[in-house]
């Protein structure tokens, strides 16, 4: 639960949100996210009186509490992941085994959370890059400093100097830490996507195609939004598929039908989301699940469906109650979700 400082704390409260911005790059989990800076709040809070703004800007030093407080809570050999960097896709109609612990999953965040709500646009489609599920779960190869590292020179622009000034350490260091950095995510296959962008008619209208596919259960039109290769997984679940054709048999398995949901957008990672929600006995729908899509040239390349709605509710909060019982939810682009296929 965040809580507000009041009193001094105020001054460090317009640094929340990119304080948890960079908490979740580098821990991938928006609840540990929180925690963090709240830690890091607090922390300032308490010390305040011996913060001296001749030795470091304000920001500057609540960025160096937040680095010690993610490093502590790094310590832990075991990274965050997605579920296609767990083992081999799985095959559609197959057993899809125990639920993973949370801790082993780069976990959703809201973009309220860890992103500026205006400024430039192409500022804020970099941002939105940033904090997509596949980036964030790459930035998890990296060993903690050397993530750290990489957020504050290739993320937030800071300069090799304040960095090293930071971490108490030289700029070669801080050099030499980047280039291993860089080198290293060359090596990993970055699920390739796009930011949402809700100004660009062309992903408007993907996502308003796909949204009336779903609703209406159609098969093989949703099928046909997706590229060749489309990969499809369920976390907490390691179990994953790949290709157009095993996301088909999955999506007719009457054991597994999403007949009757509905998509109600939401605003997570940078990307186009939704909440997956179904019908109760009375008729009203609840969240099911939480859906992050992948686009990639014009169409969808990822689906990842968090399945613990009710532990994803602290983080994000309920969906408009209007959306679960009208009897035809908002699409992505403002209109009906279940506008005309074209």
């Amino acid at each position: 639960m965040v809580e507000t400082l009041t009193g001094e704390g105020s001054r460090l409260e317009p640094f929340r949100a990119e304080l948890t911005g960079y908490c979740y790059r580098l821990l991938g989990s928006g609840f540990e996210a929180e925690d963090a800076v709240q830690e890091t709040l607090l922390r300032a809070w308490r010390s305040f009186d011996r913060y001296d703004e001749r030795r470091a800007a304000l920001r500057t030093w609540l960025y160096s509490i937040a680095t010690n407080v993610c490093l502590d809570m790094l310590r832990s050999p075991q990274r965050r992941a997605l579920a296609m960097d767990l083992g081999p896709a799985g095959a559609a109609g197959s057993n899809i085994g125990e639920p993973a612990p949370e801790r082993r999953w780069v976990q959703p965040v809201p973009d309220a959370s860890v992103l500026p709500m205006d400024g430039d646009p192409a500022e804020l489609a970099v941002r939105r890059e940033t904090v997509r599920l596949a980036f964030v779960a790459a930035l998890q190869h990296l060993p903690p400093r050397q993530r750290v590292v990489l957020i504050l020179r290739e993320v937030l622009r800071w300069k090799a100097e304040e960095v090293a000034n930071l971490l108490d350490t030289t700029v070669a260091s801080v050099t030499s830490a980047l280039q291993r950095a860089r080198a290293t995510l060359k090596t990993i296959e970055v699920m390739p996507g796009e930011p949402f962008r809700p100004s660009d008619p062309a992903q408007r209208e993907l996502l308003a195609r796909y949204c009336t596919a779903f609703e209406r259960h159609d098969i093989t039109a949703l099928v046909a939004l997706l590229h060749e290769d489309a990969t499809m997984s369920m976390p907490p679940f390691t179990w994953w598929l790949r290709g157009r054709d095993q996301i088909r048999r999955a999506l007719l398995d009457p054991d597994g039908s999403c007949a009757g949901a509905r998509l109600i957008p939401v605003a997570a990672n940078g990307s186009p989301a939704f909440w997956q929600t179904r019908p109760g006995p009375d008729g009203v729908h609840t969240p099911f699940a939480l859906v992050l899509l992948d686009v990639s040239e014009g169409l969808i390349n990822g689906i990842t469906t968090y399945l613990d709605a009710n532990r994803l509710i602290r983080l994000f909060g309920s969906p408009d109650p209007a959306a679960m019982t009208s009897a035809v939810p908002s699409s992505p682009h403002g209109g009906s979700a279940r506008a005309p296929v074209r």
